[in-house]
């Protein structure tokens, strides 16, 4: 199959099937002229590919994952450690995007959207802030 196809296939696009195989996560065929042959497994590796990126997963994350899913006696622990420390990772995110909304939520409500120069957006986002910390502008 050419790259077209198997873009079709996989769902993803030309360009991340050539980044894929630039990084070694998948290992197409070559024919003596040089254009790519790819099998059907490689359809599901890049499938699987898709799946875990969808899901976040870092490409580090997903190298060791298919090393994990070729792998028939494997530990589930394994895998299960790399998910869960993507699960960390998330919960992290989602903390941080929580505080982020907090943090603009207060400051819009603070503003009054008129026609007047004075904004409390403008004034938090003019402060020097710590690294990490995001103060709650008042009034």
């Amino acid at each position: 199959m050419n790259i077209g196809d198997v873009a079709d296939l996989s769902g993803l696009p030309a360009k991340t099937i050539r980044y894929y195989e630039d990084i070694g996560l998948v290992e197409p065929l070559r024919s003596s002229n040089g254009y790519r042959s790819f099998r059907q497994s490689d359809v599901h590796k890049l499938a699987f590919l898709g799946r875990a990126r969808a899901l976040g997963f870092t490409i580090e994350d997903c190298r060791s994952l298919l090393k994990l899913y070729a792998d028939t006696d494997r530990a589930s622990a394994e895998v299960k450690q790399i998910a869960e420390e993507h699960l960390d990772r998330i919960d992290s995110k989602i903390a941080e995007l929580t505080e982020m909304r907090a943090t603009l939520s207060h400051l819009v409500d603070a503003c009054a959207g008129d026609h007047r120069p004075d904004c409390p957006i403008l004034a938090d986002l003019a402060m020097e802030h710590k690294a990490g910390n995001i103060s709650k502008a008042s009034g």
